[in-house]
């Protein structure tokens, strides 16, 4: 298949706000690939190639002289290969060969197919294919059961295989995907509750644990060999080899632990995020050590327990893992569940976690049964300039570039603005459609990706923290950042300040 055909599928996806129709696309394109393109194009549609990590930043890629072919002839698997070969580029002389590579496939590349592999290998593809819709798709075109798919995605952690196996073999083999220690298992995903009130009256009867403000960690032990995954499904084990001996004394030989690490004071309180992220991806020793708690237990010993209700299976988690528990409460009173997540607060975590105490372990779409809660931070920021979107929002301004006031020029000029993130997230069509029209009326100048504004424009912005950065001036960035509303009864002046972000840090 020419790799020009999933640019256009993936475009047809990004233009579609249907559900529907993102998956009517996606198995359409499914349904006519070649057995050794599935796991490619898999990778490609969430942007995570299969190959993993490339070694390739935003600065190699504008730097390619790309995009300029005039007819499509690049296939899947000439991508495909072209990606492998980036990703074995490694030790002395990596560079010249991954510029190699990456300059004879966009050498060939057409502007659309270039737009999409760019995206693809910096993983901002921004289609809403996510895996839930692209589990669905997979499910249609190969005419087998959504649960079945979804189950197999789950216990093989691995969508291109689970959607090889099912387009290309029986739905017995597929079936027939099982848990196995080793081989890490997509993570249950949880929705959000506005309170741990609300979370306990949709679920009834739950734990209601802490939320740990940390990594997520998967945990697979078979005798004396430990394995340590992340949320992306890398193993990481010898980066953390703390954990690694914590998990080697428990009472049990083989098995398979969910949770989350982080890095904590002398005095038990949790260090700041961004001490736990620094820690988690170095691959040097440091003097910063991760400590694991674990919430929920799959396998141990030769007994599977993904679909044992979760109190059965807090039970076996009490007798593996003992003090690594994380704490928890199992109540359904709504003012008992309120009162612990105080007490969370209090300890410094982000908040509680609300788990059904009959759920059983599930991946794929985020159900009811696990519900997130925790308080919302909403400050007032001014828009500094805007990027152009991609996808459906092609030909709209769409990426906000946040300030906050520096009114001392701490970080700039007296009573000015420093930059403290950027989202896309939270904008409805009408707001992208305000934008468009009104951020041009104030622009001081523009760039190929980006209309720069007059910082006047305030807008009340949902953060769920801040973290410590040396990307911006104010040594401060906003974390999971989303637009609540714009502000038009407010000026400039009254929005806040640089140094009410960093005394948000912890």
């Amino acid at each position: 298949m020419l790799f020009a055909e999933v640019a256009l599928t993936a475009d047809r996806v990004a233009a579609t706000s249907s559900r529907i129709g993102k998956v009517d696309a996606i198995a359409e394109l499914l349904r006519r690939l070649g057995s050794d393109e599935i796991a490619p194009v898999v990778g490609f549609l969430v942007a995570r190639p299969r190959q993993g990590r490339l070694g390739v930043g935003w600065r190699s890629l504008a730097a390619a002289d790309a995009g300029g072919a005039s007819e499509p002839s690049l296939t899947v698997g000439e991508v495909d290969a072209a990606l492998d070969a980036l990703a074995a580029a490694g030790g002395e002389g990596s560079v010249a060969a991954r510029r190699a590579a990456l300059d004879a496939v966009a050498a060939r590349a057409t502007p659309s197919e270039w737009d999409l592999l760019t995206r693809v290998i910096l993983g901002e593809l921004r289609t809403g294919a996510l895996e839930g819709v692209l589990l669905d798709a997979i499910a249609r075109a190969a005419d087998r059961a959504g649960p079945a798919v979804r189950r197999a995605a789950m216990l093989s952690g691995d969508l291109g295989e689970t959607a090889r196996v099912a387009l290309t073999e029986s739905a017995d083999t597929l079936e027939a995907v099982s848990l196995r220690v080793g081989t890490p298992v997509l993570p249950m995903l949880a929705a959000t509750a506005a309170s741990p009130a609300d979370a306990v009256a949709a679920t009834g009867a739950a734990s209601v644990e802490y939320k740990l403000d940390g990594a997520r960690i998967q945990v697979h032990r078979d005798g004396d060999d430990v394995r340590v995954f992340t949320r992306g499904l890398a193993d990481i084990a010898h980066r953390v080899p703390e954990i690694v001996a914590r998990v080697r004394e428990l009472p049990v030989d083989r098995v398979i632990l969910d949770g989350e690490t982080l890095a904590i004071d002398d005095d038990g309180a949790p260090r700041p995020f961004q001490d736990t992220m620094a820690r988690f991806g170095s691959e040097t020793e440091a003097a910063v050590a991760l400590h694991p708690w674990f919430f929920d237990i799959l396998h141990v010993d030769g007994r599977d327990l993904i679909d044992e209700p979760l109190t059965v299976r807090l039970d076996v988690l009490d007798a593996v893992v003992g003090g690594m528990r994380i704490p928890g409460i199992l109540t359904d009173d709504p003012d008992a569940a309120d009162a612990f997540s105080r007490d969370a607060l209090a300890a410094g975590h982000e908040g509680v976690m609300v788990k059904a105490a009959d759920s059983v372990y599930a991946a794929g779409r985020r159900g009811k049964s696990w519900l997130k809660v925790k308080p919302v931070v909403t400050v007032d920021l001014v828009v500094l300039a805007v990027e152009w979107g991609s996808g459906r929002r092609t030909g709209m301004l769409s990426n906000l570039h946040l300030g906050a006031r520096d009114p001392d020029g701490r970080f700039g000029e007296p009573g000015g603005f420093v930059m403290a993130g950027k989202t896309f997230k939270g904008l409805t069509d009408e707001l992208l459609r305000w934008q468009t029209e009104h951020f041009p009326t104030i622009e001081t100048r523009r760039t190929a990706y980006a209309v720069h504004v007059r910082p006047e424009t305030v807008v009340e912005i949902a953060i769920d923290g801040v973290q410590r950065s040396t990307r911006y001036p104010g040594g401060v960035a906003l974390r999971f950042a989303r637009v609540k509303r714009y502000r038009p009864d407010k000026q400039a002046d009254d929005a806040d300040t640089i140094d009410l972000l960093r005394g948000m840090l912890r």
